[in-house]
């Protein structure tokens, strides 16, 4: 089961710190790309849909508590 992103009304935080704006997030994705690959053989990304997407995890980066994080309103989202 992944973790809720925030939305437009909600944001992350911390249950242990108290922590808003600093986390480390694992996350699995699923998207195709356009590639292309210059004279040289470089590659560029030059777009990207991506399919799925899960966050597996989320670490505080104040306290280092994993899997603490819980969605919080925002300030003013409710106006």
């Amino acid at each position: 089961m992944g973790i809720p992103q925030p939305t437009a009304t909600t944001r992350w935080r911390c249950a242990l710190c108290g922590n808003l704006t600093r986390f480390d997030v694992t996350r699995s994705s699923k998207a195709v790309e356009y590639v292309h690959l210059d004279l040289a053989g470089e590659p560029k990304v030059e777009e990207r849909e991506v399919i799925s997407e899960t966050i597996e995890s989320v670490r505080c980066r104040w306290c280092n508590a994993v899997d603490q994080v819980e969605l919080v309103d925002r300030p003013g989202a409710s106006a």
